[in-house]
């Protein structure tokens, strides 16, 4: 449940019309050997297959077709207060409610080939702002890529962001509910990405994108460019996430009619991290930092720069998860997340439009075969009253989610 603040200019634009891709931390789950869970949502490039002992030349290119997925549902409730659950994305309805159906489809050649990545539910429906940003509800991935070599590949299409460590399939995630930080993060992007993949563990990627979450077209006539680097072995490893690119437009004459206010370039920094300190505890890392220049309005005819301070949202978030047995662990997320002068009110903000919130989520993992069970209990504690009780605001907000998540 993203709040974007998008000019009239792109909701004109998408009215006639009628997420995760890629996150680090299913790089983290690839990555590091002892926890590792195949995901296609973290694929950005699906891997090429290679036969060990065949002949140097082959007559034709071997490839490979793949369906995964997953489903999901949860039963979900909250204490003492008439807010069932605090403003971040999916989990957040009350009582027994629908995740989504993910249906991920692969196909592989030495050099070419495509993913589409579908999805079904409110889960799903979620993830790609259906009815909001774009004129469908099931696509949440559709990219093809080429591999000009070992070290370079092309992508084009919608894929998940690269920012963030949390993702939007359950099969992924750890804990079933999110992170104030994923919830207003991107969620896809649609362009063209280069990934680099260096034989000393270095990787890398360069994109140039719509402005975030306009998956289908480029209603405002700006870009946005992004990129990481980092380095993954055996044990985990660190990525460096970058995201800059005015996000809804630069104001025109013809624009006189409508709104009259844009906002400024977005820049956004990312750091993610993860790392196995033993054969039973992992720890993981994230830190985001946004921020929105000064935006531009109409004074009569005349296009002027708004006199308002610089806003945005940072955040932090560690993720300690220790494993007691092959079939069960425990994991935990303490999360800060602090908004500045007003850019979005997932909580109670002061006069000067400042607000913070500290979450601090307990989960399990019971795991059956292909079925993760995940009881989860969560507290959100902000700097100031955000939480609907009887006819007042609280500060704080106690909930319990029992999640069952099957992958294919």
């Amino acid at each position: 449940m993203k709040t974007k603040k998008l000019s009239t200019l792109i909701i004109a634009a998408l009215f006639g019309l009628t997420e995760y891709g890629f996150a680090q931390e299913s790089i983290l789950a690839s990555a590091i050997k002892k926890n590792k869970e195949k995901s296609a949502e973290s694929a950005t490039t699906p891997v090429t297959p290679v036969e060990a002992g065949v002949e140097e030349v082959k007559e034709e290119e071997e490839k490979t077709f793949t369906l995964s997925g997953s489903v999901d549902a949860y039963f979900h409730t909250s204490f003492g207060s008439d807010t069932y659950a605090p403003a971040t994305s999916f989990a957040n309805l009350n009582g027994f409610g629908l995740g989504m159906v993910n249906l991920i489809g692969s196909y592989s050649g030495e050099k070419v080939g495509f993913t589409a990545d579908l999805v079904f539910g409110p889960r799903g429906k979620d993830a790609v702002f259906a009815n909001q940003y774009t004129s469908q509800s099931i696509i949440n991935q559709l990219f093809v890529y080429y591999k000009v070599s070992d070290v370079v590949t092309f992508n084009i299409g919608q894929f998940n962001t690269f920012l963030g460590y949390e993702v939007i399939s359950p099969t992924v995630n750890f804990h079933y509910s999110t992170s104030y930080m994923f919830s207003y993060g991107p969620f896809n992007h649609t362009g063209l990405r280069a990934d680099f993949a260096f034989k000393n563990g270095m990787v890398a990627k360069l994109a140039i994108m719509n402005p975030t979450d306009l998956v289908e077209f480029n209603p405002v006539n700006t870009y946005t460019l992004g990129g990481q680097i980092g380095y993954a072995n055996d044990a985990g490893g660190i990525w460096f996430n970058v995201l800059a690119g005015d996000q809804d437009g630069t104001l025109e004459k013809y624009d006189l009619d409508e709104d009259g206010y844009s906002e400024g370039s977005t820049f956004q920094a990312d750091i993610t991290t993860g790392w196995n300190l033993s054969d039973k505890f992992y720890l993981g890392a994230n830190a985001t930092y946004r921020t929105v220049a000064k935006g531009e309005q109409f004074v009569g005819d005349v296009i002027e720069s708004v006199d308002e301070p610089t806003k945005g949202f940072l955040g932090f978030a560690l993720y300690p998860k220790v494993s007691i047995s092959e079939s069960f662990a425990l994991g935990v997320r303490a999360e800060y997340f602090a908004v500045q002068k007003g850019y979005i009110e997932p909580i109670g903000l002061d006069d000067s439009g400042d607000g913070s919130v500290i979450d601090i989520t307990l989960s399990a993992n019971y795991k059956v075969g292909g079925l993760t069970i995940i009881p989860e209990f969560r507290i959100d504690s902000s700097s100031e009253n955000s939480f609907l009780k009887d006819t007042s605001y609280s500060k704080s907000l106690s909930t319990f989610t029992l999640a069952a998540v099957y992958k294919f």
